[in-house]
């Protein structure tokens, strides 16, 4: 078998009842039980108009040669419902991966979403589409058909590693990713953070958030607290 060149045609998958959890918990408070070392880069966007607000779905990996997306075919020609197609570009800017077509066939198949680590086209169109795509921005120029590239290898996207069959959580901040092994986990945790944040939000909307804390860390950082004019 090329290494370089070559498709898993079968993944290790979670529980779809897990995935289904997570569609009601903001990204933001997964991430914070996760150490907050689990998102892609800031670069990687949302750039159409999902029609749920989170997208929540399994990585199906793609390991693209940079300005090529002839894997990214064979990778729509394998997902199904409920698969985030997810593509390491090598952090190439210069050529778009995919463009209206594409989205439009990923839509057809009900993906839950496609997560680019490089540039797309036709945003025009795409930016009115129902399913969430993510990338880096856009570029008229279009992509390559020549290969290599791998499917359902680990990948790094954005900054991360991402295994086929993990999570792949996002919303208008951007996309998480949650290792599959620890998905249960996971969720037991973030469920309870975000029951304690919204107690927070409302406590900061009726002005009684305890702000205490500050002063308090910052002493334990010996940090100077001036009672002056700097430099008078």
């Amino acid at each position: 078998m090329p290494v370089g060149f070559r498709v898993f045609l079968k993944r290790e998958l979670p529980s779809p009842d897990i995935v289904e959890a997570f569609k009601s918990l903001p990204p933001a408070n997964v991430a914070d039980c996760m150490g907050r070392l689990c998102a892609l880069s800031s670069q990687i966007r949302l750039l159409s108009s999902p029609d749920k607000p989170i997208m929540a779905g399994v990585a199906l990996t793609v390991k693209a040669r940079p300005g090529d997306n002839l894997m990214i075919h064979k990778a729509l020609n394998m997902a199904g419902p409920g698969d985030v197609i997810v593509v390491s570009n090598e952090g190439d800017r210069s050529q778009s991966l995919v463009g209206e077509i594409i989205v439009t066939y990923a839509q057809y198949k009900g993906l839950a979403g496609l997560v680019f680590d490089g540039p797309i086209r036709d945003i025009d169109a795409i930016s009115e589409m129902g399913i969430p795509v993510y990338g880096t921005g856009t570029t008229p120029g279009g992509p390559y058909k020549e290969g290599p590239g791998e499917v359902n290898v680990p990948i790094a996207c954005g900054g991360i590693h991402i295994e086929p069959g993990d999570i792949l959580l996002g919303d208008a901040d951007g996309v998480i990713v949650i290792p599959k092994r620890d998905a249960a986990g996971i969720l037991a945790a973030a469920r309870a953070f975000s029951a304690s944040d919204r107690a927070k939000v409302e406590a900061a909307a009726n002005g009684t958030a305890d702000r205490a804390w500050v002063d308090k860390t910052l002493a334990a950082k010996n940090c100077e607290i001036v009672d002056a004019i700097y430099g008078a």
